[in-house]
């Protein structure tokens, strides 16, 4: 969590890269160049009024959370808990809370490109007027995400549940914002070729990641865990992507976008905290290319229908597909359907009919048989895109 900031950032531009990998249009002349990999040292949202409108990919923010402490938190041996206390969490009211709120999510949006994606934090104290506040500005939410915290502080009055996890809303610009970055096919690779679950189990920064100051106190008391944010920007973001943190702090943002080959824009009122992130991130080396290439998209990828194979004599009428442990046999018919005794239809329905389940991946499930053994279909199909590729 950090707080609100500005200041003049002199970056020469840069090269923009797109989703697609092609070089993005340069900017309208007049237009102000991006402050890329830089920190405005000032308010949030004086800072974000002075960037280019449509001008960033993503969006990561820890806002303030509006903690309304009452007093010091101490523990049963009575020392004393190192709380959120500054003045920066500080608001006269839920309705200035909500102000700041509105303000700060209007002035983000429209410095959102059309298919961007915002990836707000927060706890209970401030999650919930936060979603309210970008429902009501025409955000449209996707996702709200919960991070269980492998090791939370216990509530030392024993009085409430152990507060043991945050949750971060994601969301588009708008309900027309269809075309918006997830790594589905990568996130499920790294999770065991399961879906992403919206339930993360991360540790709270501790150790070596964890700034301290001369004094070994925390430089930032919510300073967020960069697997944290590795994960957000690699679902949400592609490499050369902007990132923008309107509420900077100690630079975990810009130091996980640095090292994963993304640019950063950083907004940060405290100064002190400024300057712990700048040191931070020069001490960061950026990964080489082919560790944070994109992965491929096998939803971007060109459609290829199963009767191509036929036509192309990588699978032939009237032979027979197999399952990978020979159970199922379907015939395949010049039409590019299968024969599946009476039955006929698509490679997926005859696999869903073979298996008594309501739905079938065909290309993952028949195989034909050649020299005696199995050959995926989907790798003959892998084949003809290479085609479609080398061809385009």
């Amino acid at each position: 969590m950090g707080t609100s900031r500005t200041g003049a950032a002199g970056a020469a531009p840069r090269i923009q890269v797109s989703r697609t990998g092609r070089v993005a249009s340069a900017p309208r002349m007049g237009m102000s160049p991006l402050p890329l990999d830089e920190i405005i040292v000032g308010d949030c949202i004086a800072a974000l009024e002075r960037l280019p409108p449509q001008s960033v990919d993503l969006v990561f923010a820890d806002p303030p959370y509006n903690l309304q402490l009452e007093g010091t938190l101490v523990r049963p041996d009575n020392s004393v808990v190192d709380a959120v206390d500054d003045d920066w969490d500080k608001f006269a009211s839920f309705q200035a809370y909500d102000a700041f709120t509105r303000a700060w999510l209007l002035a983000v949006r429209r410095v959102m490109k059309k298919d961007a994606t915002l990836w707000v934090i927060g706890s209970y104290h401030n999650i919930f007027r936060v979603g309210a506040s970008l429902q009501d500005l025409g955000y449209w939410i996707l996702n709200d995400v919960v991070w269980r915290k492998a090791n939370p502080m216990p509530n030392f009055r024993g009085k409430r549940f152990t507060n043991a996890h945050e949750t971060l809303i994601w969301a588009s610009r708008g309900a027309d914002s269809k075309g918006y970055t997830f790594h589905y096919d990568a996130l499920k690779a790294g999770n065991e070729d399961l879906q992403m679950r919206s339930d993360w189990f991360i540790p709270l920064c501790t150790g070596e990641e964890r700034l301290k100051d001369a004094n070994g106190q925390k430089v930032h008391p919510t300073q967020k865990p960069e697997a944290l944010l590795a994960r957000v920007l690699l679902s949400a973001s592609n490499p050369g992507d902007v990132v923008l943190d309107p509420f900077f702090g100690t630079g975990t943002t810009g130091a996980v976008a640095k090292r994963l080959g993304r640019h950063f824009i950083g907004i940060e009122r405290d100064s002190t905290y400024a300057a712990a992130a700048r040191a931070r991130i020069a001490g960061v080396t950026p990964l080489e290319g082919d560790a944070i290439a994109a992965a491929p998209d096998k939803r971007s990828e060109p459609r290829v229908p199963f009767l191509s194979l036929v036509e192309s004599g990588l699978v032939r009428p009237g032979e027979a597909l197999l399952d990978d442990r020979r159970r199922h046999r379907a015939v395949v018919r010049p039409d590019g359907t299968l024969a599946l005794g009476p039955a006929i239809g698509s490679i997926h329905k005859i696999g869903a009919l073979a298996q008594g389940l309501p739905a079938c991946n065909g290309w993952t499930f028949w195989h034909a048989e050649r020299a005696g053994s199995l050959v995926l279909i989907d790798d003959y199909r892998a084949k003809i895109r290479a085609q479609m590729g080398a061809a385009a």
